[in-house]
């Protein structure tokens, strides 16, 4: 089946449209006509091959919000006309220990990327959302809350899950004293989660201009990180810091900000180390330093469900296709507030 799609074609070239072939339908597929696509910045790191890791041709796109249009015959959750969406990974080994409790984004090994993969079954290379379609295993695929603005879901299937798997699993509740280190894609659905559990919510932000934004996101707190004076103002204050910035910087400032037995859990990947952090505040008050990656099926689904019980979406920017290298661009220059989604029926396809 071919189909039409934002194609990156090389490193140094941009996107443009193009037909692409799907694999053919199995019985546990569902196939989705997409509606919209998030733009998350790996979608260009992957595009640019900035990691050497990239295949071409490459279709990106792993924030997924469509509409099913033909389930398998092995298929029982869902069926044509369901609202559904598609995040970071559309396969795993379903046999190790990881998932095996539902962990599947820490499959031993290695979970299939919805693009830039290949296709455990039949070799082929697995294709993202900046698409008209696309065929995916269902057990990959979650249910969308019908009262939730469509174009605003797209970024909960990487940013918003990226940010919810580590406030649920370090069990983050009414009362938490939570820093959010970056006011980003990441970093919004950051404070909007928080917010939301009932936690009382510090933004550690390098720019002033942020804190109006990040009081209406749900903060109730806005330190300038380059202030010495505010950061050690918050000393010890903090039960739970997530750290969204993907940069290289310096730990220690926000160790220094967390209780006794307090988390700093990163989420960004930065391009080269940051600096090793102090090991002494460390040993003497309990603290961690943690990672985590994207979020389980399950998690997605449940922060979904959360979403939909409390209203809370992205704040997105929506583009069509033919924007995407300008969005890459403005993107690069953090010049969106705070993540952009492609409209798939408002793309021309001759014109990208």
């Amino acid at each position: 089946m071919n189909i039409n799609a934002i194609v990156a074609h090389a490193a140094d070239q941009p996107l443009t449209t193009g037909r692409v072939a799907l694999r053919e339908m199995r019985a546990d597929d569902v196939k989705i006509d997409i509606l919209y696509c998030g733009v998350c910045h790996s979608d260009l790191h992957m595009a640019r091959n900035e990691w050497g890791v990239s295949h071409y041709p490459m279709v990106p796109g792993h924030e997924i919000v469509g509409r099913v249009t033909e389930a398998g015959a092995a298929v029982s959750a869902f069926r044509a006309g369901d609202l559904v969406g598609v995040g970071v990974m559309v396969g795993s080994c379903g046999h190790c220990h990881f998932c095996q409790q539902q962990e599947e984004q820490y499959c031993e090994a290695g979970f299939v990327p919805t693009y830039n993969g290949t296709d455990a079954a039949s070799g082929e290379t697995t294709r993202g959302g900046y698409a008209q379609t696309m065929i995916v295993d269902s057990r990959f695929v979650v249910s969308i809350p019908d009262n939730l603005d469509l174009k605003a879901v797209a970024p909960l299937l990487c940013a918003g899950v990226t940010t919810w798997s580590p406030l649920r699993h370090w069990n983050v509740k009414a009362g938490d004293k939570v820093g959010v280190i970056g006011l980003g894609g990441l970093g919004h659905m950051a404070v909007k989660f928080a917010a939301a559990l009932g936690a009382e919510v510090t933004l550690f932000t390098t720019s002033a201009g942020k804190e109006q934004d990040a009081r209406r996101l749900g903060a109730q707190h806005v330190v300038i990180s380059r202030d010495a004076a505010q950061m050690a103002a918050w000393q010890h204050r903090l039960d739970f810091i997530l750290d969204c910035v993907a940069a290289p910087h310096d730990l220690n400032p926000y160790l220094n900000t967390l209780r006794a037995n307090g988390h700093l859990v990163l989420v960004g990947i930065p391009e080269n180390p940051h600096p090793a952090p102090e090991i002494t505040p460390m040993v003497f008050r309990r603290l961690s330093v943690s990672g985590t990656s994207i979020g389980s099926i399950l998690e997605t689904q449940e922060m979904l469900d959360f979403c939909g019980q409390h209203n809370i979406t992205a704040d997105v920017e929506l583009i069509n296709g033919a924007e995407i290298e300008t969005a890459f661009t403005r993107m690069l220059k953090s010049e969106v507030k705070y993540r952009f989604v492609i409209d798939m029926k408002a793309t021309r396809w001759e014109n990208v």
